[in-house]
C-alpha cells in the first residue's frame, strides 16, 4: 500500500466494455461514482477510470476523474468505436479535457482515441501527461504498443496507458500491456498479459529537459479543429 497521488482504473472498469448502456448506466451520483469518492477520500489521492454514464436521457462513455474532497471532473470518449458499434449506443463528447495534479498538466483520452493524433495534439505544450485509460484486444496489441510511444514522442509528453486483462463476454481476450512511456519514448513501466497493482514515479524535470534540448514542436504546423 504504497502512497500514491493517482490511482487509474480501465475503460468501463466495473462492467467490461459493453453495448449495453440502457441496462449498466449509472447517473452521476450512482454507487460506482460513491465509491470512487469514498476511495479517494481514503487514500488522499485522485482516482480516475470511465464507466456507463446516463445524462439528459443520452449515454456517454465517460472517463470520471474524482479528487479526495469528493469533487470531480469528467471526459466523454470523443471517437466512438464504429466497429464494436459503440456509435450507435453512445453519444460522443464534444470538448477536450485537461485536469492538474501537483503541477502537471494531465490530457484525458479513452482508448480508440490514442488513434486519432490530431485530436492528440499537444499544441503550446497544453500537457504534460497522456492518460488513456482502454479496454483494447490482445489481437491489436500490436497496434496499442506502437501508437502509445507515437503519442509520447510526437508530443513531447508522457504517456499513461491502463488496459483491461483478460477475456470479456464475448471471449474477446484482452492482454494488458499498461505502459507508461517518457516523452523520448523509452519505457518507465510496462506490464503485459497479468494483472497488476504497480506504484511507479515520472520526473517533471526531465520533461522539460527534454523539451528544452529538443524543441522540435516549435515548427509544427498550427492548425485547429472544427
Amino acid at each position: 500500500k504504497e502512497k500514491t497521488d493517482l490511482i487509474i482504473l480501465p475503460e468501463m472498469f466495473n462492467t467490461g466494455f459493453s453495448m449495453n448502456a440502457e441496462a449498466l448506466a449509472e447517473e452521476n451520483d450512482g454507487k460506482t461514482i460513491q465509491w470512487m469518492r469514498e476511495t479517494a477520500n481514503k487514500y488522499e489521492c485522485v482516482v480516475t477510470g470511465s464507466l456507463i454514464i446516463k445524462e439528459n436521457g443520452h449515454y456517454y462513455n465517460r472517463l470520471v476523474w474524482m479528487m479526495p474532497d469528493g469533487n470531480f471532473a469528467h471526459y466523454d470518449k470523443r471517437h466512438l468505436f464504429g466497429l464494436g458499434e459503440e456509435d450507435k449506443n453512445y453519444t460522443p463528447g464534444k470538448d477536450k479535457v485537461i485536469v492538474t495534479l501537483k503541477g502537471w498538466k494531465i490530457r484525458l483520452a479513452i482508448c480508440y482515441d490514442l488513434r486519432f493524433p490530431v485530436w492528440m495534439r499537444n499544441q503550446n505544450q497544453e500537457y504534460d501527461i497522456l492518460l488513456i485509460v482502454a479496454s483494447w484486444p490482445d489481437k491489436r496489441s500490436a497496434h496499442w504498443n506502437a501508437l502509445i510511444p507515437a503519442r509520447a514522442i510526437e508530443n513531447q509528453s508522457y504517456v499513461i496507458a491502463a488496459n483491461r486483462v483478460g477475456h470479456d463476454g464475448k471471449e474477446v481476450y484482452h492482454s494488458g500491456h499498461s505502459q507508461c512511456i517518457d516523452p523520448m519514448g523509452k519505457t518507465v513501466y510496462y506490464k503485459p498479459e497479468d494483472e497488476d497493482l504497480y506504484t511507479f514515479s515520472i520526473g517533471y524535470d526531465e520533461l522539460v529537459k527534454t523539451r528544452e534540448n529538443f524543441p522540435f514542436l516549435r515548427d509544427a504546423d498550427n492548425f485547429e479543429i472544427i
